[in-house]
């Protein structure tokens, strides 16, 4: 197969697996985040890069956002709302962080393919991404791609679906989120 077909089936893959997610489910992450007085976004490997592009956009719409374990990551408390994307919904570091979120009195979020895991049982909402987990072959979800990538992909664009869901509730545009880009280049 060509590079060309290789990027349709992708997209094929992408098209069915995004079908299957709960409109619900997103409805109580956008109204998670618009209760939020801060945002916390974790994640491990790719799954983490998606949560990190997922909280630039949430600061281009003057969202307090923040990734888990930077530097200037503040502590999480009682109007605050963690959210963790994990495919597998069994990472250790993810499930210490929802913990301990949770005993502080904030609301949790997991995004994981299992809703059935630990983050998903810890998490107050749940948004399940039907994916092949990324160490499994025999599943009922199948992909051409290796490991997680399906997952990871889904995640991006649930992520950026939750920013055009939040960009019209709050009525603002492309426009308007430029004036918060960095300008120091």
């Amino acid at each position: 197969m060509n590079t060309v077909n290789y990027t349709k089936v992708i997209v094929s893959e992408l098209e069915q697996t995004l079908a299957k997610v709960s409109a619900d489910e997103l409805d109580q992450l956008v109204n998670a985040v618009l209760k939020a007085e801060k945002v916390f976004v974790a994640g491990a490997g790719r799954s983490g890069f998606m949560a990190k592009s997922f909280a630039m956009r949430l600061m281009h719409m003057g969202v307090q956002a923040f990734v888990v374990g930077e530097t200037i990551t503040p502590g999480i408390g009682k109007a605050d709302l963690l959210i963790a994307g994990s495919g597998s919904g069994t990472t250790k570091s993810l499930i210490a962080m929802a913990e301990k979120a949770k005993s502080l009195e904030a609301i949790c979020a997991a995004i994981t393919i299992n809703a059935d895991s630990k983050l998903a049982n810890i998490c107050d909402i749940t948004v399940q991404i039907p994916a092949k987990p990324k160490d499994s072959e025999s599943t009922e979800y199948q992909s051409i791609q290796p490991m997680g990538s399906l997952f990871e992909q889904s995640l991006l664009l649930v992520y950026d679906a939750v920013i055009l869901a939040l960009m019209d509730k709050k009525e603002l545009n492309g426009q308007t989120m430029y004036g918060q880009h960095a300008n120091l280049e």
